[in-house]
C-alpha cells in the first residue's frame, strides 16, 4: 500500500501507468470488449467497474492538452436501440471533477475503437457490465 494511491490501482497497473510517455494511449475496458485480443500489454482490473477506476487513474495520469481529444469513447453502434450511455454521464463528471472538458471527448467507431485499442500502449480490462462503457485515455504531460 502507498498513500495517495487507490487501492484500485494494482502495482501491475501502476507500473504501465508510469511506463506510459506522453501520447500513449490506455483504454479501460468494459466486460464485453476483447481486451485480450486487443491489449499489447493487459492490466486485469476484474471485480472493478470503471467509474471508479477511471476517477483513481485521472488522480496520477495527466491528460493530453495538445490535442483535440485526449479521451475518446466507443460509439453506439448506428441501429443499435441504446440511446446515449448513462455512464458516459459518470465520466463527463469524473472528468470535471479532474478540470477536463466533456467537449474534449470523442466518439469513435467500434470497429476503429478497435484498432485504435490495438496501438495502445495498454489496455485495462474491467469487470463493468454497462455497454458502451470503454474509454481511450491520451497521457499528457506534467507541467
Amino acid at each position: 500500500m502507498l498513500k495517495g494511491i487507490s487501492s484500485l490501482i494494482s502495482p501491475e497497473l501502476l507500473k504501465i501507468l508510469m511506463e506510459m510517455g506522453h501520447g500513449d494511449e490506455i483504454v479501460i475496458a468494459d466486460g464485453n470488449f476483447p481486451a485480450v485480443t486487443c491489449a499489447q500489454r493487459l492490466a486485469r482490473c476484474d471485480g472493478h467497474s470503471v467509474p471508479p477506476l477511471l476517477d483513481a487513474i485521472l488522480e496520477l495520469f495527466p491528460l493530453d492538452e495538445y490535442v483535440d481529444n485526449p479521451v475518446a469513447l466507443m460509439a453506439v453502434v448506428p441501429g443499435d436501440d441504446t440511446p446515449t450511455p448513462p455512464i458516459w454521464k459518470e465520466y463527463e463528471r469524473i472528468l470535471q471533477k479532474h478540470g477536463h472538458l466533456p467537449d474534449k471527448v470523442e466518439q469513435i467507431d467500434r470497429f476503429a475503437f478497435y484498432e485504435r485499442a490495438k496501438e495502445a500502449f495498454a489496455v485495462v480490462a474491467t469487470g463493468e457490465s454497462a455497454i458502451y462503457a470503454n474509454v481511450l485515455l491520451k497521457k499528457g504531460v506534467i507541467k
